[in-house]
């Protein structure tokens, strides 16, 4: 069987300034005159894994570990420096809330915006438009800027229109872990529902229980290294041990 996602000795290189710059003027400055210093920063070393079709795969590892900079790779929003990524089908990725919405707009207008980045018709937004207001439940706050939403109310959004559309990849970074304690528990039902209808989903969570509950791999990473994947249950032990 063919993996939904294979990451392949994949790394991933930032270049970090040493020195403190107050203002953009002075970064041109140095930056023309040469006397901007940088050191490497590896956020992924050499990272290979294999996710199936159907696999609902946990990332685990602290912060700076390496997990968000993998899955933003996964979805094609950077390159990574060394190595190679296959993706097999869509993907709907639920990284950075905010992410292709325009802030000044109101919640309807980042509907069909949200939509169109990725990759839906008018036509196909006006079909699922009531039913990403109905899972969101901002039926009253509709018509008002995103710029005045608080964070929950941004998730409940992004995560009703990056799931209305059954893709064959769910991309969701600490999403679950946004907004009240009864949203969260329908966003885990919706994925639930996803699951079942053969979608892989990859997750990231700061709740070690979450990723025990919903996923069935897993993989941890430490400080951009692999430093274990197999079963969740092997691999949520062995890092609640360490932590």
């Amino acid at each position: 069987m063919e993996p939904m996602v294979s990451v392949k000795n994949v790394s991933m290189r930032f270049n970090m300034a040493t020195e403190r710059v107050d203002n953009l003027k002075e970064y041109v400055i140095k930056f023309f005159k040469g006397n901007l210093q940088f050191e490497e920063f590896w956020a992924l070393k050499d990272v290979s894994i294999d996710i199936m079709p159907g696999d609902i795969y946990g990332l685990v590892g602290l912060n700076g570990s390496g997990k968000s900079t993998l899955l933003k790779t996964i979805a094609g929003v950077l390159k990574p420096t060394k190595g190679s990524i296959e993706v097999n089908g869509s993907i709907a990725p639920l990284i950075e809330l905010g992410a292709g919405f325009d802030m000044d707009l109101t919640a309807r207008e980042n509907i069909y915006l949200n939509g169109a980045v990725l990759g839906h018709s008018k036509q196909f937004m006006d079909e699922h438009f009531q039913d990403i207001v109905d899972f969101s439940e901002l039926h009253n706050f509709l018509d008002v800027p995103l710029k005045n939403y608080s964070s929950g109310m941004v998730a409940r959004i992004a995560f009703a229109i990056a799931t209305t559309t059954k893709p064959d990849i769910l991309i969701a970074d600490e999403v679950l872990s946004v907004g009240d304690y009864a949203f969260q528990e329908k966003c885990e039902a919706r994925m639930k529902e996803l699951m079942s209808g053969g979608t892989t989903v990859i997750l990231v969570s700061h709740s070690i229980e979450q990723v025990r509950r919903l996923c069935n791999k897993a993989t941890w990473l430490s400080h951009g290294d692999v430093i274990m994947t197999g079963a969740t249950e092997e691999v949520c032990d062995a890092y609640t041990a360490e932590y």
